[in-house]
């Protein structure tokens, strides 16, 4: 019964995480849609906004994006054993050195713009658009100390609120900044994509004071556990500032590698290219791939990021009440979710690829190839996350900095030699990008499976799963291809999406993928595996 629990508020802290992805991916889509078609911005505009993002990522993955999981990992540790005066303790310590960090970040990017845009990343328009997000770095690294704590408590909800927070005014903010200097401007480019950015300095703002207001509303709560504390271990400010510089640089390296694949691509891309292809070619086609194409593909990871963010508290929390039976099968069903997820959204992308870009960009609708070629690292992105957030739970920091490492490499050879030819010219970056990602599965996958001997069969975990893709595939190409004839594309278009969403769910019923216990975690799971037994399906 204990077992049971543990899992369902294991899969409730999922089900909270992804329905308010589902909800930020809609706003986010909105707020690419939006800028990709709005005149004067387009490809062009995505480039220079992308540019100055993904140095601006880098900075941030620096100073905060390795520190929730870390934070969280360490508080979920003491909470696990009553020890609620440490857990606060790593809180605090945390907090005070993450907000010098931040504070460092926000000045080096501020003062270096100017450099990278002219220098490094050679489009001057850039600019702008890194000094708009610099101060959003400070205000990041505290929120990602409060989220981490708040994760640790196995409050995932928070994180929730304030991601969706984040993006509802980068959204709105986004839309009511360009509309004006796209009037005061005459829809200048390059002012555009400054402002864009404001906004989202604005939304991080935003969120950053929900999380203040949250906490002192919490206060009391937090010192009545302090004052139950149970297992307390004094640990001087010296050991904790270790133990969380322990912890939080590998995960931070890890999250630098992540982000370092994109920035291959923001140093690489625009400048190979411009060997051959005239300037402004070069350019569109790098705002092609960052703008539209890595947008698209990071909508199923962003679903998949749940089970990471509630991996590493959830297994951590185990190890240290012993309980490995627990982790182990916690770390086997999220890796089966992340290939349901990720090989539809591969397929579906493959299938439709120019569809689903007609749909959302009608305005500037190119690189269906690309995107192709793109979708097929969703699948292996998927698993490095949930496989390298296993593994951090586990206390195997190092493993997912490694594997990340030799992809990273692996993906910088090859967009290297790839793009300097012309019959591949941009599709070599995407081609690196999936060898990279499948090399760095691999690596973190045999790791976790020596730990642990994960729970995978072949039948259960790539048979079924590919079998229903095939399903789904199918069935719903013949679907759009006869409404096409009778309908309007992007109705035709909508409908068959739909169509294999129904498909593919009622093929993994009938297949049996989950078994009896896995279908009471899902919500109604239990009044749903009735219903099925009664089909004489279970």
């Amino acid at each position: 019964m204990k077992k049971k629990q543990k899992t369902s508020g294991f899969m409730q802290g999922i089900f909270i995480l992804i329905f308010s992805q589902v909800l930020i991916k809609v706003l986010g889509l909105i707020h690419t849609l939006y800028l990709t078609n709005k005149n004067g911005f387009g490809d062009v505009g995505n480039a220079i906004y992308s540019s100055g993002y993904q140095i601006y990522s880098l900075l941030l993955t620096v100073s905060s994006i390795g520190v929730p999981n870390a934070i969280s990992k360490l508080v979920s540790e003491r909470v696990a054993v009553g020890n609620h005066r440490g857990a606060n303790k790593i809180f605090k310590v945390a907090l005070i050195v993450f907000a010098f960090i931040g504070l460092l970040g926000t000045l080096l990017l501020f003062i270096g713009a100017s450099t990278i845009a002219n220098i490094w990343l050679e489009i001057p328009e850039a600019e702008m658009t890194l000094v708009a997000l610099s101060p959003a770095i400070f205000f990041v690294a505290i929120s990602s100390v409060m989220r981490g704590y708040f994760n640790g408590r196995k409050n995932l909800e928070i994180t929730a609120k304030t991601q969706f927070i984040e993006q509802f005014f980068k959204t709105g903010l986004t839309i009511l900044i360009v509309e004006l200097i796209a009037i005061f401007t005459n829809t200048s480019t390059k002012f555009m994509a400054a402002g864009a950015n404001v906004a989202t300095t604005l939304a991080t703002f935003s969120s950053f004071s929900y999380l203040i207001l949250y906490y002192k509303q919490k206060r009391s709560e937090i010192a009545r556990e302090i004052v139950s504390t149970v297992n307390y271990k004094y640990e001087k400010v010296g050991i904790i500032l270790r133990n969380v510089l322990l912890v939080s640089v590998p995960m931070t390296i890890s999250s630098i590698l992540s982000s370092i694949t994109k920035n291959i691509d923001a140093f690489t891309v625009n400048k190979i290219l411009s060997t051959y292809l005239p300037t402004q070619t070069a350019i569109e086609k790098y705002g092609i791939l960052s703008g539209k194409i890595e947008t698209l593909i990071a909508l199923p990871l962003s679903f998949n990021m749940a089970f990471s963010t509630a991996l590493i508290p959830t297994i951590s929390a185990a190890i240290a009440k012993k309980n490995i039976e627990t982790a182990k099968n916690t770390s086997s069903f999220s890796i089966l979710i992340s290939i349901l997820i990720g090989l539809p959204c591969t397929i579906g992308f493959c299938i439709f690829a120019q569809p689903i870009l007609n749909l959302l960009y009608p305005n500037a609708n190119s690189g269906a190839l690309l995107l192709q070629i793109a979708s097929i690292s969703i699948v292996f992105s998927l698993l490095i996350q949930t496989t390298n957030g296993a593994l951090q739970g586990f206390g195997k920091l190092f493993i997912p900095t490694f594997s990340l490492g030799i992809g990273v490499i692996i993906k910088l050879i090859l967009n290297l030699t790839l793009l300097k030819m012309p019959s591949l010219n941009i599709y070599g970056a995407s081609i690196a990008s999936v060898c990279c990602h499948i090399v760095a599965f691999t690596i973190a996958f045999i790791a976790l499976n020596k730990i642990v001997n994960l729970n995978i069969s072949f039948s259960k975990f790539i048979f079924k799963p590919i079998i229903a893709n095939l399903i789904m595939g199918i069935c719903s190409f013949f679907v759009f291809v006869t409404l096409n004839c009778i309908l309007a594309e992007n109705l035709a278009t909508i409908i068959s999406i739909l169509s294999a969403i129904v498909i593919y769910f009622i093929s993994i019923i009938v297949l049996r993928i989950f078994t009896k216990e896995e279908l009471y975690l899902l919500p109604f799971g239990k009044n749903f595996y009735f219903f099925l037994e009664k089909l004489g399906i279970y």
